[in-house]
């Protein structure tokens, strides 16, 4: 599974797909992809407004008053006490460490040179997911993942001007740090809904994120302007709660191979909201090396098996 927060797409579930709903499915796939793309757009409007600490523990917990009201009004029972060190994991890399290293890196990155790194993300967190269940994939996903790996390094530095920036440095350990909250958070869709793994994850966090919160609105300026307040909502409600239903969904409707395909799209969504939404100015190597991994993801798709 794939589960994005803030900030991207979420990984994949075993889930069977059944045979009828397929076209409607599909759609909520696709709703979910574009979800997940408007993430870093919505970041630097909500940074016109908030700042990097404050936007970030704000949105955590809009998003867990959201699935929390979810839980209750569903009677979801408490996950298993086992469970509790994977949404640990889940917490601190989904919740809390990719929106604030990425919030961090877009004080002085573009949103499209975000999307590119972060278009790695679905291969960091194959290898992540290979590492903790002990697969072997083939010798040419493991190929595709380098290329993968180096278009992106080369673009990075590239634009960096020969040297990696602390934007970068943020952007690259919000891989890391993501691709094991997706892995984590895949082993446990296993066990409990998507949304829940999601939802649970969110609430878990309410004790940090409530004081630090508290604290940063009271530290930080705060602007309040018709783009920051709409950034924050959607990247709490958009882009951490109500993007990752309909794509859970889609995805038990499609099935993960085709839920996947309509996902490589989502670098290149981000790259057009960063021009239409923000008037960036893409450099050429941004949809270059953005549709480079691409090709890449799709190799992987194929290959691990």
């Amino acid at each position: 599974m794939r589960v994005q927060s803030s900030a991207t797409a979420p990984a994949p579930i075993a889930v069977a797909a059944p045979p009828r709903g397929h076209g409607f499915g599909a759609l909520q796939a696709a709703l979910g992809v574009v979800a997940f793309s408007l993430t870093f757009p919505a970041t630097a409007w909500g940074l016109e407004g908030f700042g990097p600490w404050s936007l970030v523990a704000v949105r955590s917990v809009l998003a867990a008053v959201i699935a929390g009201g979810c839980l209750l009004a569903l009677r979801v029972p408490l996950p298993a006490r086992r469970h509790w060190p994977g949404l640990a994991v889940v917490a601190a890399g989904v919740v809390l460490g990719f929106p604030l290293l990425t919030t961090l890196a877009l004080q002085t990155s573009t949103t499209a040179h975000a999307a590119v790194v972060v278009g790695l993300l679905p291969l960091t967190t194959a290898l992540f997911s290979a590492l903790r269940t002990g697969t072997r994939p083939s010798r040419t996903f493991w190929a595709a993942a380098l290329v993968g790996a180096a278009a992106v390094v080369a673009f990075t530095v590239q634009q960096s001007g020969g040297a990696l920036t602390a934007a970068d440095l943020y952007l690259f350990g919000a891989l890391l740090i993501c691709a094991a909250g997706y892995t984590e958070g895949g082993r446990l869709a296993g066990a409990m809904p998507g949304w829940q793994v999601v939802g649970w994850a969110l609430v878990l966090c309410l004790p940090l994120t409530v004081p630090v919160a508290a604290v940063a609105l009271s530290a930080e300026p705060v602007h309040l302007t018709t783009h920051s307040v709409t950034g924050l909502l959607w990247v709490a409600a958009g882009s951490q709660f109500l993007g990752l239903i309909v794509w859970y969904r889609g995805m038990a409707a499609i099935g993960i191979p085709k839920a996947s395909q309509l996902q490589l799209a989502q670098p290149l969504l981000t790259l057009f909201w960063s021009v239409f939404l923000l008037g960036e100015h893409l450099p050429a190597a941004a949809p270059i090396t953005a549709v480079a991994v691409l090709v890449c993801i799709a190799v992987t798709q194929r290959a691990r098996g």
